[in-house]
């Protein structure tokens, strides 16, 4: 496992992002983790966050795509952390993107709050997690609207590994199958686990025999085939 996944992996801890216990998901599933990137609020914590996002994209895409697009509202600071990421870490300038909730039609009129995107933009998707792809049904025909633009992929910051609601498959491969391009995260779950398992972290073990066979049952009920 490349080094910055396993700083991300404590990272989330640290900042309370990445929570082990019991927890109702909006599914219903109650799940023995959970994830909430809302906790990432202050100004150290945006900034590792958009670099390890940064690593993650380039890891998986390059830097060869012209827009980063954060759906509203969360994927607005993270685009917006990102794009200034990418800048210093690869010299790159990438222009971030993000859509509102209603169109604008005064001043600066539009759906798209940040960088207009033209005919033969390259785009970069990026979202704090996917779990059952209906963001992106809602994200994908807006970018398209904006002209003959071509999607590259997506990148998320946690793969939970579950099935989706429509099929055997992760909600990220169900995306990739349905529109044709790449979907990825800077870790999965079965990263978190191998990297925190009867681990010490931030002076405690996270996940211990007891949580380990709790999301062992969690995935023989919910994960991926």
């Amino acid at each position: 496992m490349e080094d910055y996944k396993k700083e991300f992996i404590e990272f989330m801890v640290e900042s309370d992002v990445l929570k082990f216990g019991e927890f109702t998901l909006k599914s219903g599933r109650k799940s023995p983790f959970f994830m909430n990137a809302g906790a990432y609020v202050t100004g150290s914590q945006l900034m590792r966050l958009g670099e390890y996002y940064a690593k993650a994209i380039h890891e998986h895409y390059g830097d060869d795509f012209d827009v980063l697009f954060g759906p509203a509202y969360k994927g607005i600071p993270l685009s917006v952390a990102t794009t200034i990421a990418f800048s210093k870490l690869y010299g790159k300038e990438i222009r971030y993107s993000s859509n509102r909730k209603e169109i604008k039609d005064h001043g600066d009129t539009g759906i798209l709050l940040g960088s207009k995107m033209k005919d033969g933009d390259k785009v970069v998707i990026i979202e704090d997690v996917t779990t059952s792809g209906k963001s992106i049904e809602e994200t994908f025909p807006i970018i398209k609207a904006q002209g003959n633009v071509e999607i590259i992929g997506l990148m998320v910051s946690l793969n939970r590994m579950e099935r989706g609601l429509s099929s055997g498959a992760s909600a990220l491969e169900e995306i990739q199958t349905k529109y044709g391009f790449g979907a990825n995260a800077i870790v999965t779950m079965e990263e978190v686990v191998e990297h925190l398992y009867n681990k010490e972290c931030r002076g405690r073990i996270l996940i211990d025999d007891t949580l380990k066979k709790a999301i062992d049952a969690y995935y023989e009920e919910y994960g991926v085939k």
